[in-house]
């Protein structure tokens, strides 16, 4: 009773609140298509790709999400590249990028005398949450999920069945870095909340959990969801409660509902698989 009560009285409490909503619905929706596509190695090396497009934002005085999109996109493009000309392997390609990205970015944080951006930036600070990335990061979720709902069939046919799509005209590269750019979008309105090193386990751990239980897309964001604002709601009131790092709560919060379905599926309390998405 007591948090309800300070959610009430404190704003920057119940922005905090607000905002892990926002961002585990929408990580929790991305993150199946990732799941899916098996590129959770990939979501690992977007949210250390946007490090240095967040330095060069606090530098030049822009929107953070524009340069984090940027270098986003642009590590993307680096590893199909080196991936398509080259014998080194995805797994490779993902590695090698998401570390030079990560220290790029590090450099440029360290070069601007910025210390204290850096530690938030990498494990978040959910509490601190100012009235400009509250709205920014609403936008860039809403934009995120109606992008997901007037593309979902595409996105449906090209995850499941990439050599039919490509055979009905589908171009499936195109929406491969589409999902980059929603990836990128993700990281950016999660940087907040759960930081950099910990957004990736945000997107999978939900995910993987509705994976478990699911038997249609739809149906497993609609889970993975849940899971995520669950995680989140929880984490924060530990966090608050127990003063400790609310982003590390979250996400092991979202570890220990995977735990708890894994161990439910185990013992056949769910009678059918996600395996049959």
């Amino acid at each position: 009773m007591e948090f309800l009560q300070h959610l009430l009285d404190y704003k920057f409490l119940s922005n905090a609140l607000i905002i892990s909503i926002v961002v585990g619905i929408v990580c929790g929706t991305v993150g199946c298509l990732i799941v899916l596509r098996g590129l959770s190695l990939m979501g690992d090396a977007m949210s250390h790709a946007v490090l240095p497009g967040v330095a060069l934002s606090f530098l030049f005085g822009i929107p953070m999400f524009i340069g984090a999109l940027i270098t986003g996109m642009i590590a993307s493009i680096f590893i199909g590249f080196i991936t398509k000309n080259s014998k080194t392997k995805p797994d490779a390609a993902i590695g090698i990028s998401f570390t030079a990205f990560l220290a790029i970015g590090v450099i440029l944080i360290s070069l601007i005398n910025s210390t204290t951006d850096l530690y938030h930036i990498l494990f978040g600070n959910l509490l601190a949450v100012t009235q400009s990335t509250f709205w920014s990061t609403v936008v860039v979720g809403m934009i995120v999920m109606i992008l997901i709902i007037v593309f979902y069939r595409p996105l449906m046919v090209s995850t499941f069945d990439p050599v039919f799509s490509r055979m009905s005209g589908l171009n499936t590269t195109i929406f491969h870095y589409f999902v980059m750019l929603l990836l990128s979008l993700v990281t950016v309105a999660s940087i907040q909340t759960v930081g950099i090193i910990l957004v990736v386990a945000l997107l999978i751990t939900p995910a993987s959990a509705a994976f478990l239980i699911a038997k249609k897309l739809h149906t497993m964001m609609m889970i993975s969801s849940l899971i995520s604002t669950i995680s989140a709601i929880v984490g924060l009131y530990i966090s608050y409660i127990y003063n400790i790092p609310s982003g590390a709560t979250i996400v092991f919060c979202a570890f220990v509902i995977y735990i708890m379905i894994f161990i439910l599926n185990k013992l056949n309390i769910f009678n059918q698989k996600g395996q049959q998405l």
